[in-house]
């Protein structure tokens, strides 16, 4: 049997791709570590990065459009959903609305010379660090040359006992350089990778399909844990309601 060459090259492709992503991207591991945030190359009034994905699209991470100001068919048919008034409908759309999630550059504190890395945090870290960054007795944290580092502590689920880990952070009080090492200031200042070029645009057509598999799974290729159990009368009936919100959303 002859070998699907394209088939091959595109799964080449996405391990490339998905390995080259993990390279830009920093994670914190057990325990504290020192990091320091530096200014964004591709927006230096702003280090913060504001980006909406929908988590879970059958098994997937998508990049919603919103992020960028764009159209969003999952948004457009959650909001339909919405406006129903049916208190179903209102928690589907609750689990189709894209999240935010925050990155900012970073470098880590002992492995400076690997260059710029993004960190991804939620909603609380966030709130913690621009509370800081508003604070005048803290000034600019990110500055490259009086800046100061950030020592981040993350404790698992199961350290923690609970059902979610927890990721706390603590400015440092004395302010620092970022590096003393032109060669690295440089890479800081001018080698860093574009959020966009690691979070790849979606396409509406490509969601939109998307969305219609997350509906109706069995008409698809890929299975999703988000698919509810063998449905009652009821649910059929419900679920057909929904399919038809589809269908005069996008088909009509």
């Amino acid at each position: 049997m002859a070998l699907d060459l394209d088939a091959i090259r595109k799964r080449l492709s996405g391990l490339q791709s998905q390995t080259g992503k993990q390279n830009n991207l920093w994670k914190p591991e057990p325990g504290k570590q020192t990091i320091r945030i530096v200014p964004y190359q591709f927006n230096k009034d702003n280090p913060f990065i504001e980006l909406y994905f929908h988590y879970g699209l059958n098994g997937k991470t998508f990049l919603s459009p919103v992020t960028h100001g764009d159209a969003d068919p999952v948004v457009e048919f959650a909001e339909k959903l919405k406006a129903t008034g049916n208190r179903d409908d209102w928690q589907m759309s609750r689990k189709l609305e894209p999240k935010m999630r925050t990155y900012v550059p970073v470098i880590i504190r002992g492995q400076e010379s690997e260059g710029v890395k993004l960190w991804g945090f939620g909603k609380t870290v966030y709130q913690e660090l621009l509370s800081f960054i508003a604070d005048p007795d803290y000034g600019d944290i990110t500055d490259l040359n009086a800046g100061r580092d950030v020592t981040v502590e993350f404790m698992t689920a199961a350290e923690l006992g609970k059902q979610f880990p927890q990721t706390t952070i603590r400015i440092k009080p004395n302010q620092t350089p970022a590096t003393d090492n032109k060669e690295i200031a440089e890479k800081i200042m001018n080698g860093q990778k574009d959020a966009n070029d690691i979070f790849k645009k979606v396409s509406y057509d490509e969601l939109k399909e998307q969305l219609a598999i997350w509906l109706n799974p069995e008409d698809g290729e890929t299975e999703t844990t988000t698919a509810t159990a063998t449905p009652t009368s009821t649910n059929t009936k419900k679920v057909d309601d929904v399919n038809t919100a589809f269908d005069e959303l996008f088909n009509n």
